[in-house]
């Protein structure tokens, strides 16, 4: 599709001549003699640029300019002069013009200046596109009690300083609180920097977070910033706080109490503004009793706690959650438009999800990868692989001498009839015991190969089931 401009001048040969350059490089022009025309064109044609006389009958093109500004704000504007003086470019670059051009203009002027608009243009929405997906991708989705009261405290600790620390399971959506309150803060325009405690090997760490000197270390060529100096004015997130060694909190805990730190290898103490947010999926209370985490950090970071609950405490935001990122998926992979039938929606909600949000997410992006129909039912779910431990707990919780096939009663209602979830997968792990031990002639070493499970824990299976002892095989481990 070519790109339009219009050009507005009250010359009609001026007109005439840059519509035919124009045009013979594939572009579509249109062109108004007098602003109050180019005014009524924009708004009915959208161009993609305009370029704009400065001497205008009726309104000039000044404020023509400030006008169209008001209509469309990203739209490119090259105004153009045959009598131009410094002051007229100032008023016309203050005003939003994107570039200023003296007549007469060259062929090849005017093309660098429309293509440069243009590029400008289109690099604009598309930081507004990926801006706008980076925050459909940190939005906090749901509506569900546990949810509303999460949001209400970050309503309320957000525009303060003080410090939270976030506890839940993996995959809970620790991190999408951390921006939340980043968001809600008056640190917002500075930098949100995120460090993975667990991912980066003890020996790293602290030049991870507070910077090295050049040559404090093997491989280190020239100094550099750690995570704090990145984060001044802003948040720095610790995720994974609890997996820390003890001498990289010691050096947290000085940089929490006195806004200081020193880079790795240096001696120069370095003044920082940072406010610390802390996230683990550990008790850090038992941590502090094993002499692994420091009671003093912790009771600097726990100002506030904060609880994410999982997803299946929650389950209200399930469906949701599914709507929003298969949305997303979809739009960033330019899929077809597909949507969740009521009954698939009602089977994820049932899912135990026990990798939280971050699994249901990765299932959902499958299903909009996979699934070649319009609307992904229960059977797609089943095909690619979700739910499948709930069927088969169904086709477990069936009478005996029956098959929960494709004519008995829906997941669901075979869970119900077992007495639950939880009484239903018990049944099931019971029966693969069985059939296990029965393989194996008894034999629990090899029962627990074939199960893919320790073998001690294979005992306490047992035992609980009351299934028998089995036996121990001369020759097993």
């Amino acid at each position: 599709m070519s790109r339009h401009v219009l050009i507005v001048d009250d010359e009609k040969n001026i007109r005439r001549t840059f519509g035919l350059v124009l045009e013979s490089e594939g572009f579509t022009v249109s062109t108004a003699e007098t602003g109050e025309a180019a005014l009524a064109q924009c708004r009915e044609q959208k161009p993609d640029a305009v370029v704009l006389d400065v001497k205008l009958p009726g309104i000039d093109g000044i404020e023509t300019l400030r006008r169209l500004r008001e209509i469309e704000r990203e739209l490119p504007v090259i105004m153009i002069s045959g009598h131009a003086t410094i002051a007229t470019a100032v008023e016309a670059t203050r005003v939003g013009a994107f570039d200023f051009v003296e007549k007469p203009l060259s062929k090849e002027r005017l093309l660098v200046a429309i293509r440069n608009a243009l590029e400008v243009r289109s690099l604009g929405r598309e930081v507004r596109a990926l801006r706008a997906r980076d925050r459909r991708r940190h939005l906090m989705v749901g509506e569900s009690p546990p949810l509303r009261a999460i949001r209400e405290q970050i309503a309320q600790v957000a525009p303060t300083g003080a410090r939270i620390l976030i506890t839940g399971e993996n995959g809970t959506g620790k991190e999408l609180v951390a921006r939340a309150v980043h968001e809600a803060s008056d640190r917002r325009r500075g930098p949100f920097v995120k460090v993975n405690c667990a991912a980066i090997p003890e020996e790293l760490i602290e030049s991870e977070l507070f910077g090295a000197v050049k040559g404090a270390y093997t491989g280190s060529t020239q100094s550099r910033d750690g995570k704090f100096l990145q984060a001044n004015k802003g948040t720095l997130f610790l995720d994974e706080i609890g997996d820390m060694s003890l001498k990289a909190q010691a050096k947290v805990l000085r940089a929490l109490q006195d806004g200081e730190i020193e880079r790795v290898g240096g001696s120069q103490t370095l003044r920082v503004d940072v406010r610390v947010l802390a996230a683990t999926n550990k008790d850090l209370s038992a941590e502090i009793r094993a002499g692994r985490f420091r009671e003093d950090l912790f009771f600097r970071l726990n100002v506030v706690p904060v609880h994410v609950p999982p997803l299946r405490e929650r389950r209200d935001d399930i469906p949701l959650l599914a709507e929003h990122f298969l949305s997303a998926y979809l739009d960033e992979n330019g899929l077809p438009a597909r949507q969740f039938t009521p009954e698939a929606l009602q089977l994820l909600r049932t899912l135990p999800w026990p990798g939280n949000i971050r699994e249901l997410s990765n299932a959902v992006e499958r299903l909009a990868i996979l699934t070649r129909n319009p609307r992904i039912g229960p059977d797609d779910l089943l095909r690619h692989g979700i739910g499948v431990d709930l069927a088969a707990a169904g086709q477990a919780a069936a009478p005996r001498g029956t098959a929960a096939g494709d004519d008995d009663l829906e997941i669901p209602a075979a869970v119900m009839r077992a007495g639950g979830l939880v009484a239903a997968r018990q049944e099931f792990e019971k029966r693969c015991i069985l059939a296990a031990l029965t393989e194996a002639a008894g034999n629990v070493s090899q029962a627990a190969r074939l199960l893919g499970i320790d073998r001690t824990n294979l005992h306490k299976k047992i035992q609980t089931y009351g299934l028998g002892s089995g036996r121990e095989g001369g020759n097993d481990p």
